[in-house]
C-alpha cells in the first residue's frame, strides 16, 4: 500500500513563499516520477509540476513556470514543491501523486496514488 503525506500548506499573503513536502512510503520511490496537482473550489484538478524518477527532468504548467520548483530527495522518499511569488490564483488544495512511469508527465490519469492534499491560501 502506497502512502503519500503532504505538508507545508498554509495561509500567506501575495508575494510570499511556501514549500510543500510529500513523504512517500510503500513503493520503491526512486523508480517512479512524481507530480504535484492542485484543485481550486469549483474547478477541475490541474497539473502543476512533475519530476522524473532521477530528478534530472522536470515539467511545469505555464501558470507556475519560473515561480515554482519541484525537487526530490530519493534518500528521504520525499518530493518538494517550492512556491515563490505566490498569487491569489494559486489558492487551492495541492496534491502529490506517484506516476506509473519514470518520466515526468502532466496527465493526471497516469498517476496511480494520491495524497490527501494540503491547503494553500494566498490572500491579496
Amino acid at each position: 500500500q502506497v502512502q503519500l503525506v503532504e505538508s507545508g500548506g498554509g495561509l500567506v499573503q501575495a508575494g510570499a513563499s511556501l514549500r510543500l513536502s510529500c513523504a512517500a512510503s510503500g513503493r520503491t520511490f526512486s523508480s517512479y516520477a512524481m507530480g504535484w496537482f492542485r484543485q481550486a473550489p469549483g474547478k477541475d484538478r490541474e497539473f502543476v509540476a512533475a519530476i522524473s524518477r532521477s530528478g534530472g527532468s522536470t515539467y511545469y504548467a505555464d501558470s507556475v513556470r519560473g515561480r515554482f520548483t519541484i525537487s526530490r530527495d530519493n534518500a528521504k522518499n520525499t518530493v518538494y514543491l517550492q512556491m515563490n511569488s505566490l498569487k491569489p490564483e494559486d489558492t487551492a488544495v495541492y496534491y502529490c501523486a506517484v506516476a506509473d512511469s519514470a518520466i515526468a508527465i502532466a496527465r493526471w490519469s497516469r498517476y496511480d496514488y494520491w495524497g490527501q492534499g494540503t491547503q494553500v491560501t494566498v490572500s491579496s
